[in-house]
């Protein structure tokens, strides 16, 4: 009885959620997604050039196009993003600081989607036990909303073009912000990443070796496979699948899938924690486990805590205090 009151509390919020959703329009918009190629209408050229992408170490490596000034106030920094967009609000990348009184250990928190409030509680619990919680936000979300705009619909779209860019621009402001934390003097840095946040701090890991500790809630490898198969990503299909096959966006969004970076993931000075819901109608256990297979195929040895709960219903107690305590885990090691 439980679990069923469960699933429909879940598929309620997903419903909710899906309100604000409209069928955009398809569009490839590949000089958006790969820096100095030009604007197409082949959908083999964009995969082509996704699949050289995918061998680019430097496709996700900092740019500095835009300079390293940080501006400090008393519980948040802020900073140019090295992708400037055509939205303006959206340039500005803020994030929220709690101190932990220490300088020691820095956990650095990506929401996820459409995520309408910053984690309190998680920065408040953790900056009590010596650690240092910056919360970042992620493009199109928070101050750098698009104005107008009902939902995050820039950073996860039917846009294949824009979707990559938002998702690359959102890991090239992490490790900007972690190249702070370290001039600031933290020493061991953790992300956590939260549904499609997990992507983001997924691929920061992979990329960044000052990051020591990765936890990933609500995750998966495959972006595409999540965006076909998620509930909470119906209208963005619905544009997709009148446009383009499942197999040609998976090559499309190849940069941005997490298995295309398992050996990355895999490097032994990596601390790698995963936390799931079996009854997560979003991303899908079966995509879930697909990605753990391909992390321990790469030789990773990932912490998996699967819980019996949905997407949204992580946030309830007790699953999320479980997911907090395990999280808590990982933090103290080392």
């Amino acid at each position: 009885m439980y679990h069923s009151w469960l699933d429909r509390w879940d598929e309620r919020r997903v419903q909710r959620g899906n309100e604000h959703k409209k069928v955009a329009k398809f569009a490839l918009d590949t000089e958006l997604a790969f820096p100095g190629a030009k604007q197409s209408a082949s959908l083999i050229d964009f995969c082509t050039l996704a699949d050289q992408a995918v061998e680019d170490p430097a496709f996700f490596c900092e740019t500095n196009g835009y300079g390293g000034e940080y501006e400090r106030g008393k519980d948040w920094v802020k900073f140019q993003s090295d992708i400037q967009t055509e939205t303006p609000e959206n340039n500005t990348v803020f994030a929220s600081v709690t101190e932990s009184g220490s300088k020691g250990k820095a956990l650095v928190v990506f929401h996820h989607w459409n995520a309408s409030k910053q984690q309190r509680q998680i920065a408040s619990f953790f900056s009590k036990r010596g650690v240092t919680v910056v919360e970042i936000a992620m493009p199109y979300h928070f101050q750098r909303s698009r104005p107008g705009s009902a939902h995050a619909d820039y950073m996860l779209s039917s846009n294949i073009g824009r979707t990559v860019q938002s998702v690359r621009q959102a890991v090239l402001d992490g490790r900007k912000l972690i190249r702070w934390l370290e001039s600031e003097g933290y020493g061991d840095i953790a992300v956590l990443g939260m549904s499609l946040g997990s992507w983001v701090a997924g691929l920061v890991a992979a990329h960044d070796k000052t990051v020591s500790k990765a936890s990933l809630f609500l995750t998966a490898g495959s972006l595409a496979d999540m965006v076909w198969t998620g509930r909470a990503t119906l209208a963005i299909r619905q544009s997709l699948e009148c446009n383009v096959e499942l197999t040609d966006l998976r090559r499309a969004w190849g940069p941005i899938n997490l298995e295309n970076h398992a050996a990355k993931l895999a490097r032994a000075d990596l601390d790698l924690q995963m936390v799931l819901g079996k009854r997560d109608k979003v991303v899908i256990p079966d995509l879930s486990r697909r990605f753990i297979s391909s992390l321990r195929a790469a030789g990773a040895n990932p912490d998996v805590l699967e819980l019996n709960c949905g997407h949204y219903s992580l946030a309830l107690p007790p699953h999320i205090l479980f997911a907090g305590l395990r999280l808590n885990r990982l933090l103290q090691r080392g």
